[in-house]
């Protein structure tokens, strides 16, 4: 025989006690549904300059716990940008560097780098292109500034054109320059 265990006769203490376990949980439940199928997500935010002097460092448990659910992420220039956007960068710019150190004579290499900078750059650019959030930004300034030369170079030669050096330093340059601001 089956048994029905959905019967449950609890003390009155214990009653209330499971009462707010089952609205607490049914409420967080409904916070999560409601994000994720209603699109609830969080608003862009705006960078700020915390430079005030004071380094608030936060350790421990609940500096960890903080820095997890923060959406912002101080920069080694101390500014607060979103870490999105920082994650974004950092990957545009570590396989931006990689293709353009790549030796053009190796092709199998040369073109793995060169899709994996192109993904790079797709995806930085549907993310982050005209966001206000950032589009002031040093990083982002010199960030664009190294696609645009990139576009340019290969509008003008052609997608199979070897990159020369001047163009190439110039790149390295502007990501060595984003690199500092991120």
């Amino acid at each position: 025989k089956l048994h029905s265990r959905t019967h449950v006769v609890l003390p009155p203490v214990e009653a209330a006690s499971s009462r707010r376990h089952v609205i607490s949980c049914s409420s967080t439940a409904l916070v999560a549904i409601l994000t994720f199928n209603c699109g609830l997500a969080p608003l862009p935010v705006q960078a700020e300059d915390m430079s005030n002097g004071q380094d608030e460092k936060e350790e421990g448990v609940v500096g960890a716990i903080k820095s997890l659910f923060d959406p912002n992420e101080k920069t080694k220039s101390g500014k607060v940008l979103p870490k999105a956007y920082l994650k974004s960068a950092r990957e545009l710019v570590k396989t931006l560097r990689e293709s353009l150190k790549e030796d053009p004579k190796d092709i199998a290499n040369f073109r793995r780098n060169a899709d994996s900078a192109k993904e790079s750059i797709r995806d930085y650019l549907s993310n982050w292109r005209g966001q206000k959030t950032v589009a002031g930004e040093e990083s982002y300034v010199e960030l664009e500034k190294a696609i645009r030369s990139l576009a340019s170079f290969y509008s003008k030669a052609g997608p199979s054109a070897p990159l020369p050096g001047e163009v190439k330093s110039e790149i390295l340059n502007d990501l060595d320059t984003a690199e500092k601001f991120l």
